[in-house]
């Protein structure tokens, strides 16, 4: 029987039009705006360690370029297909509008189940796949610069960039090609937990929101509040990891194999370090339940629901089920349009995708940018901080009449390095939408996904107004 769920553009479509009337943009610039510019789809043939030669399925899609270079990740993931791909880019450009990161939107996919290949064949997979970007010019610091997604990560982009220094030798930026690098490759420090990261930061953001906490009949701050999340992935450990730190209570935690449970709170750290040796959480101590059907983890009460793996795990059958008062999108497209719509109407307060998960974008952006001036961040000014800070440290200790605890001095008089500054950034960037997304969402009394995209749509437009393209 086939599926009766909307294909994952469609409701990315959705979203948009529902969002369209409020930004005061013709129809014709709507459309332009939310059709995808191109999808590249090639194939090409592996030669297995056993000598068997496969063909390889693989996309590459660019959404908008209002903003260059593009910007998106490459997953490898055997379920992945075009649509698919169509709808994360389309994502990204609203994304990257959301936050002020001057990109446009694009996504890649190659269709392998990545567990089923070696390293040395998910290596030449990575290879060739960069080089059918590259000659297609796909990839470039100022075309298109992809990133990590599901089943990638920094080990993957060193070998794009390896690649693409390869084939174009003469370019000095070369780096800028791929950000989610590692820091030795011309990556940043911070980027690996930057999603997670900015979890927590649009978490906090709506939690300290007394306006919304006395909708939703809860005490400001994060702190007590429970949590649940779904998927240990890089997005969801991290997620898991601060949520925690800043006072939340994990009362479950789930893995495509299982889930463990306790409504005492559970330790992310341990849960994490047992699923590393393990395979799965069973058998996770502090946990006082297992649940073997992970999705059932969902549907536990809990005041926080933070879905950090694939996209359509909400859906119109199990929404009614959900008993979280906050959804926070930490995946991209983990609630069906339907499944939204219920929750809404439940006075579910949805902490949106392309606002939560925007922390990635956000520090790529930042190591794009470091890559293209040469320079790691905070190391002009660093040392002159510092000398600068223990001058007016000095200047107090004379006032007090003693010294301050060398310790307290020490801190205090730091400058700040690379990996501060990048928290630093972030937290602004997440702080900054978030107030933008509360007054959209006031202004037009919407919901908080809607007056995303209304935001979106609204710098898009601008840019096409400004540029003379469209009235």
């Amino acid at each position: 029987m086939a599926s009766t769920t909307p294909s994952f553009s469609a409701q990315v479509d959705r979203y948009f039009d529902k969002a369209a009337p409020y930004t005061g943009v013709g129809a014709d610039l709507l459309h332009q705006i939310r059709t995808c510019n191109a999808v590249y789809a090639f194939h090409f043939p592996l030669k297995r360690d056993d000598g068997t030669i496969e063909v390889v399925q693989a996309w590459r899609a660019h959404h908008s370029a209002h903003r260059t270079p593009v910007k998106g990740g490459i997953r490898f993931a055997d379920h992945a297909n075009e649509d698919e791909v169509i709808a994360l880019a389309s994502l990204m450009t609203y994304k990257c509008a959301m936050v002020d990161v001057p990109f446009g939107g694009a996504k890649g996919a190659v269709r392998i189940d990545r567990n089923a290949y070696s390293d040395a064949e998910l290596e030449r997979i990575t290879r060739r796949y960069t080089y059918e970007l590259a000659v297609r010019n796909l990839i470039g610091p100022g075309v298109d610069v992809p990133a990590p997604d599901y089943g990638t990560g920094g080990r993957e982009m060193a070998w794009i960039v390896d690649t693409y220094a390869t084939l174009a030798p003469d370019k000095l930026e070369a780096a800028g090609c791929v950000t989610g690098k590692p820091v030795e490759e011309g990556g940043i420090a911070g980027r690996v937990e930057a999603t997670g990261r900015g979890v927590l930061f649009g978490v906090r953001e709506l939690c300290d929101d007394t306006e919304v906490m006395k909708g939703l009949g809860l005490p400001p701050g994060l702190a007590g509040k429970r949590v649940v999340v779904q998927g240990l992935g890089n997005v969801g450990s991290h997620a898991a990891l601060f949520l925690q730190e800043a006072g939340g209570v994990l009362v479950a935690l789930a893995e495509y194999n299982g889930a463990i449970a306790n409504p005492d709170g559970l330790d992310a750290e341990t849960a994490l370090a047992h699923f590393r040796e393990h395979g799965t959480l069973e058998g996770c101590p502090g946990a006082t339940r297992f649940l073997a059907r992970s999705a059932d983890a969902l549907e536990l009460d809990c005041e926080i629901l933070v879905p950090a793996a694939l996209e359509n795990v909400i859906t119109e059958e199990n929404a009614p089920r959900i008993q979280a008062r906050i959804l926070a999108e930490a995946a991209n497209g983990p609630t069906t349009a339907g499944a939204a719509d219920q929750l809404l109407s439940r006075g579910v307060q949805i902490l949106p995708d392309m606002y939560l998960n925007a922390g990635g974008v956000t520090v790529s952006y930042f190591e794009w940018i470091k890559n293209l001036s040469h320079i790691r961040f905070g190391r002009m000014e660093r040392r002159f901080e510092e000398a600068s800070n223990r001058r007016i440290l000095a200047a107090v200790e004379d006032l007090a009449g003693r010294p301050l605890d060398p310790l307290v001095r020490e801190r205090a008089a730091a400058g700040a390095g690379e990996i501060d500054l990048v928290r630093s950034g972030l937290e602004d960037t997440m702080v900054g939408a978030y107030r933008n997304l509360a007054e959209v969402s006031r202004t037009h009394t919407v919901d908080l996904r809607t007056a995303a995209y209304i935001h979106a749509i609204g710098k898009i437009a601008r840019v096409y107004q400004n540029r003379g393209i469209f009235p």
